[in-house]
């Protein structure tokens, strides 16, 4: 089993679409970001990098890039999940820190976007909302979301006697 972490922030701005977790969350503010900005995902996307010891989201899909302009998170995540070679998704675990809009009405909708690209069950999916109590720097003042993820990958099962699981990388 392999352990992962990842955290990101983005500034939030009018005209933008706020995403979190790959669902549209009405509200006049969203995201800045050379992607769509979803937090969460990027979140996510870092855990998972982390735990197959493969980077983080800048390395493979670096904001100089003109390519990654405007994409789709999701889309960032599947290309990820490419990358894990092998390796199984235990669980998922993510946090999201803004003052508004209130969360929970969406957290079934977020959990299931997530289950659904990382082809495991919603069981395995937990998304909490938080506040930073209207105190924390940008987040408090409502200028910015943060978001946090923990992932637990089992690696590949070893079908060769002589490869070390650390091999399948």
């Amino acid at each position: 089993m392999r352990i992962g972490t990842g955290w990101d922030i983005h500034p939030l701005i009018p005209q933008r679409p706020l995403m979190i977790g790959g669902v549209h969350i009405p509200h006049l503010l969203g995201e800045e970001g050379h992607s769509d900005g979803d937090v969460l995902i990027h979140a996510v996307i870092d855990a998972l990098l982390g735990a197959a010891a493969l980077g983080d989201i800048g390395t493979h899909f670096p904001p100089s890039d003109p390519k990654w302009k405007n994409v789709e998170s999701l889309t960032l995540l599947k290309l990820t999940l490419e990358k894990l070679k092998g390796y199984g998704i235990q669980n998922i675990d993510c946090t999201v820190i803004l003052e508004e809009p209130r969360l929970s009405p969406h957290i079934s909708a977020i959990r299931i976007s997530l289950a659904d690209a990382c082809g495991i069950a919603y069981s395995r999916v937990s998304v909490k909302a938080k506040t930073a109590e209207k105190l924390l720097g940008e987040v408090g003042k409502g200028q910015a979301i943060v978001a946090q993820a923990v992932v637990l990958l089992e690696e590949p099962r070893n079908t060769d006697a002589g490869e070390c699981p650390g091999d399948w990388l």
